[in-house]
């Protein structure tokens, strides 16, 4: 997440306080500039004989520093109107979110029950019919991988739609980014060879430890090579790259494709939506769950020489 601000109670009252007496400043400021342009002009304050000019220029300045502090209160009090709008628009927000995604987390596992078993069914029946189709029937052969093949990726869908939809449950302890690197490379590494897509790693040494759930992350780094691996053209390269930020650890997967329009950036982390004709659009929804749900982020952006780059930053965040 994006260094953001979180507006503390103690943090609002001393801006609320300052706003007053800025008001207070500028009011009294205001008297004063008055009361010098009217003394500069000639006027003169007398009553009863006696110069009074010290007495009104106090009296200007109490009043215009009162109406400051007033002004002042009147502004902060429309801050806190807006600041407490925007946080109940969020919570709104975030509990309409959570409603879908229980409807989501009910659909997917109604999906799952009524959907595996068949497509396990016709994928053993694919692969047998397969097996007793005639050599020489290239098309039989054809026809069976093909269903075999499309029962795969439907079963995909509908992992992917689970993991989704399922809440997170996060095991985290102190990990070592390297370790974690070195593993989803490994996990990756047949399919980036099967392209003929270059792997190379750039870490920084002794990188801190981050407290985070080893095996979602190593989730999260694998679909991201995937994409790139299928985002890069033969005998292109995809780059892993691991360095220490201000208290977080970055993690950057870059490749040698066509990269993301900067029109689509906003929304290639959204359920549902994707690029590619066989994509589900669930791969980098569920990628941003899992790292925000480690107090991080995921952003897309250009790779310099062309192609996309996907920079995943965990906080460092180990107890003592």
């Amino acid at each position: 997440m994006e260094g953001a601000v979180v507006a503390t109670p103690a943090g609002m009252a001393n801006q609320s306080r300052r706003l007053r007496w800025w008001g207070v400043v500028a009011g009294a400021a205001v008297a004063a500039a008055d009361t010098l342009s009217l003394l500069w002009l000639g006027a003169s304050f007398q009553m009863g004989g006696r110069d009074v000019t010290v007495l009104v220029a106090v009296w200007f300045g109490g009043s215009f520093a009162f109406l400051g502090y007033l002004l002042g209160d009147a502004v902060e009090a429309r801050r806190r109107e807006r600041a407490a709008a925007a946080a109940l628009d969020a919570a709104r927000s975030r509990v309409a979110q959570s409603e879908k995604l229980a409807a989501l987390g009910q659909l997917a596992a109604a999906i799952a029950h009524e959907v595996r078993n068949p497509l396990a069914v016709v994928r053993s029946a694919a692969q047998g019919l397969g097996e007793t189709v005639p050599a020489a029937d290239a098309d039989g052969h054809r026809a069976a991988s093909f269903i075999v093949a499309e029962v795969d990726r439907l079963s995909s869908v509908v992992t992917s739609l689970l993991a989704f939809a399922r809440p997170l449950q996060l095991q985290t302890r102190p990990t070592a980014v390297s370790d974690v690197v070195a593993r989803a490379v490994t996990l990756a590494g047949a399919d980036l060879a099967a392209k003929r897509v270059r792997l190379a790693r750039d870490e920084s040494p002794a990188l801190p430890l981050v407290q985070a759930d080893g095996d979602l992350v190593c989730q999260v780094l694998v679909g991201l090579l995937a994409n790139a691996a299928a985002a890069t053209p033969a005998g292109g390269e995809v780059v892993v790259r691991a360095r220490a930020a201000a208290d977080a650890v970055e993690l950057a997967v870059a490749d040698s494709g066509p990269g993301v329009a900067p029109e689509l950036r906003a929304r290639v982390f959204e359920p549902f939506f994707t690029t590619r004709p066989d994509g589900t659009g669930l791969g980098l929804a569920v990628a941003r769950q899992i790292v925000e749900a480690h107090g991080g982020r995921i952003d897309v952006a250009d790779r310099p020489g062309g192609g996309a780059c996907f920079t995943v930053s965990l906080p460092t965040r180990v107890a003592a």
